[in-house]
């Protein structure tokens, strides 16, 4: 991938604004100067492990926050859920905002399985 030119993304990948951000990503992987890889075992702290992933060009929190399930980290309080205003039920979706301690105290039952379907609170 970090042989193919610019317009590959653009033009097949059809990646848009974001073409510029893969070409970057497969040339960082491609020459080692990051290892996407070692993320799936890596002992850094997950806020660590946050930060080293939003390195990479276009990643912000939304992106890093699913990068973080794929490797198998559900031990953040996810902002995107946050935002969705979970009932104490969290089968709703109000216009309430519950806090993250709430939503932390609620979910906390169910110990490294507090997945949702949006993301682990």
């Amino acid at each position: 991938m970090a042989l193919m030119p610019l317009r590959f993304y653009v033009n097949e990948v059809r990646a848009g604004y974001r073409a510029a951000y893969l070409k970057e990503l497969a040339e960082r992987v491609a020459s080692g100067e990051l290892d996407v890889a070692q993320w799936l075992s890596s002992e850094l702290p997950t806020p660590e492990l946050i930060k080293e992933m939003k390195s990479v060009k276009g990643v912000g929190n939304y992106a890093a926050e699913n990068l973080l399930k794929l490797v198998g980290r559900y031990d953040e309080v996810w902002p995107w859920t946050r935002g969705l205003g979970l009932s104490s039920r969290a089968s709703e979706i109000t216009a309430a905002r519950p806090s993250d301690k709430k939503i932390a105290r609620f979910y906390s039952r169910f110990n490294s399985w507090r997945v949702w379907p949006f993301g682990v609170i």
